[in-house]
């Protein structure tokens, strides 16, 4: 194990020549997000390493996409890969009408420890007071303020719980929005834990309101749960949701506040919905994710599966 960086500027030139010092020391280099994408190919010029890269596409879009005159950078990053691997179906879908189709396109689940989240379906029926949750960094992706306005529409026994954290800025500009909501005896700021199953365990709807994603890792911990789970209907996670839990259109807050007292207040469809999603992440246990992988890496080698 090595630190790349001293200086914490990943784009910083200077890497390459970091990089290239290592890269004849491994069979396979597998990349994870821009700065690595880039420089490991612009490394290997530099060194002649042999070495076969893997690169993981983790969401269904971002912000490079926007720029044209980063197309054929791009293009000629990705050409260098001999495996491109997806987490999701519709971030596949997208990056090849990027890019164009290939061979090397492929798609391999990203996985959680299921077991571990698994938890007995609640028995509502007897319920006053409900607490949704919604687990997630404060980042641009992530749609918090939806969900925050969801609460305006929702009776007062209802309650939120937001876990996760971001920069300064960001948590101060959502302290700030609920403060103008009036919803600061309705929602908790719980910041960045450790004990997510036990909270999830503790709730009774899980809520993932988001812009875009890739596949969510704290969706298929949610559904998991055995709790209903209910998701902005957007891209990476109309395709996991769908035919499990509830999806409400993007934004639109009435509707993600109907669908949460729908099911409090209804137990069979509330125990349904959370079947259907238990059910659903168990699709994509770890097991199934790390196997896949192992797989990819026989073949690359030459060996046999």
């Amino acid at each position: 194990m090595f630190s790349l960086s001293k200086t914490n500027d990943v784009y910083h030139p200077r890497n390459l020549f970091r990089l290239r010092k290592h890269l004849n020391h491994y069979d396979i280099i597998h990349t994870h997000n821009t700065a690595p994408q880039l420089y490991v190919p612009l490394a290997k010029l530099l060194s002649h390493s042999q070495a076969k890269l893997v690169t993981t596409e983790h969401n269904s879009t971002n912000r490079r996409r926007l720029k044209w005159w980063y197309k054929p950078i791009d293009r000629w990053m990705y050409s260098k890969y001999t495996a491109i691997i997806c987490i999701a179906d519709q971030t596949r879908l997208n990056l090849e009408q990027y890019i164009g189709k290939s061979d090397k396109i492929s798609t391999i689940y990203n996985g959680v420890d299921v077991n571990r989240l698994i938890h007995p379906i609640k028995d509502i029926s007897r319920q006053k007071d409900f607490t949704i949750i919604m687990v997630s960094s404060y980042r641009e992706q992530k749609d918090h303020e939806t969900l925050f306005r969801s609460m305006t529409h929702l009776p007062d026994n209802y309650r939120l719980q937001v876990v996760g954290g971001g920069t300064i800025d960001e948590k101060e500009r959502l302290h700030s929005f609920c403060s103008q909501l009036r919803l600061n005896d309705r929602v908790e700021f719980m910041g960045v834990r450790t004990d997510v199953p036990d909270l999830l365990e503790s709730s009774d709807v899980v809520v993932l309101s988001s812009h875009w994603e890739g596949l969510s890792l704290s969706s298929i911990e949610g559904m998991a749960s055995g709790r209903p789970f209910i998701a902005s209907d957007v891209d990476g996670l109309h395709e996991l949701v769908g035919g499990a839990g509830v999806l409400f259109p993007h934004g639109d807050d009435k509707a993600l506040a109907e669908s949460i007292q729908f099911l409090c207040e209804h137990p069979d469809e509330y125990r349904e919905v959370a079947k259907r999603c238990q059910d659903k992440a168990k699709q994509y246990d770890i097991t199934v994710m790390a196997k896949n992988y192992l797989d990819l890496y026989k073949r690359l080698l030459g060996q046999d599966c």
